[in-house]
């Protein structure tokens, strides 16, 4: 039935023509239309509005906040912030994954991991909410999940544990395909950053973990994708996958129509790029930049937005829905 699906997408114009044709993404949340994700017994329906994801980091050393939330009680607190201020998904990490990070093994990651998701999963904030567990290791993501994580970011896609996409398969939660080159260490080596055309290029790549995934028996309305900005890519790479997410969409739907409309998830928030072009080296004075970054990334084309400060990102996304809203009002010749 896949394979009879993608036939469709590659002929000229094919079903993602024929979609744009019949009105496209305008149709979305007219006569009953929604697009939907199904975690557990529900279905998310993720096209209503754009989520925002905050950022659990356990680590001693990320570049934004490691060493902040080492501790079970101030983790559950930022995580009750976080809810409190609208975040609709929780992501928590226990392996750093900036540039050059050295990397943990799954039993470091779990001892870190597990106290700090049992005790979120007590608190009666958290119902209704989304966990999301970030990580590379099939391990982590499977203990992780059986104690009430409801999904999988992994930033490798796939690639840093073979065993992975089998194991998100059998769990049967969502699964976000991340692109990146390499892993945290070499992502920033030269070779990694060598692109003749980068939208088409991170187009193809993510479309190829993502049929990985596919073929290992994660099925493509269960898959999220991240452009993985700061991920092997320069400042001018991470700006123009800003601005370049239809492009992307555009790309990938050469090849699969299903994986070009799941949700994009984006993550520039206090990032070096940022950083740079602001003349910011302090992470923690970036969050203004970061609400300029998903601002451009929401009318753009993203759907999930990570981030650190849910409160400012927020704000953002509810402008970027209401203008995108006007937009669908007003017909395809505005903005």
């Amino acid at each position: 039935m896949v394979a009879s699906w993608h036939s469709f997408s590659k002929q000229t114009g094919g079903l993602f023509e024929l979609w744009k044709k019949l009105g496209g993404d305008s149709l979305i949340g007219k006569e009953g239309l929604r697009r939907v994700l199904p975690i557990g017994n529900q279905l998310w329906d993720w096209s209503k509005k754009t989520h925002v994801m905050g950022v659990l980091n356990l680590t001693p050393d990320s570049f934004s906040d490691g060493g902040k939330f080492q501790s079970v009680e101030t983790s559950v607190s930022q995580v009750r912030l976080m809810i409190s201020e609208g975040a609709d998904i929780i992501d928590i990490g226990a392996q750093s994954t900036r540039p050059f990070a050295s990397r943990i093994s799954a039993e470091e990651e779990l001892d870190r991991l597990i106290p700090v998701l049992e005790a979120v999963l007590e608190i009666p904030e958290i119902e209704g909410k989304l966990l999301s567990v970030d990580t590379f290791y099939s391990k982590v993501a499977s203990e992780a999940v059986n104690k009430g994580a409801h999904l999988i970011n992994d930033v490798s896609g796939g690639k840093l544990d073979s065993s992975m996409l089998n194991v998100a398969a059998i769990l049967r939660v969502p699964y976000v395909v991340m692109h990146m080159r390499g892993d945290p260490c070499t992502m920033q080596k030269s070779e990694n950053l060598h692109y003749e055309d980068l939208c088409k290029q991170v187009a193809s790549e993510l479309y190829m973990q993502a049929r990985e995934a596919e073929l290992s028996g994660v099925p493509a309305w269960r898959i999220i994708i991240d452009p993985g900005i700061g991920f092997s890519k320069t400042t001018e790479h991470n700006l123009e996958i800003l601005m370049g997410l239809s492009t992307i969409r555009g790309e990938v739907a050469m090849k699969s129509l299903a994986i070009s409309h799941a949700p994009i998830l984006i993550g520039p928030s206090r990032k070096s790029f940022l950083g740079e072009i602001c003349n910011r080296p302090d992470a923690f004075e970036r969050d203004p930049a970061t609400v300029a970054a998903v601002t451009a990334g929401i009318l753009a084309g993203a759907n999930i937005i990570r981030v650190h400060n849910v409160r400012d990102s927020l704000d953002a996304a509810r402008l970027c829905d209401a203008l995108l809203k006007q937009k669908r009002k007003r017909g395809p010749h505005m903005m």
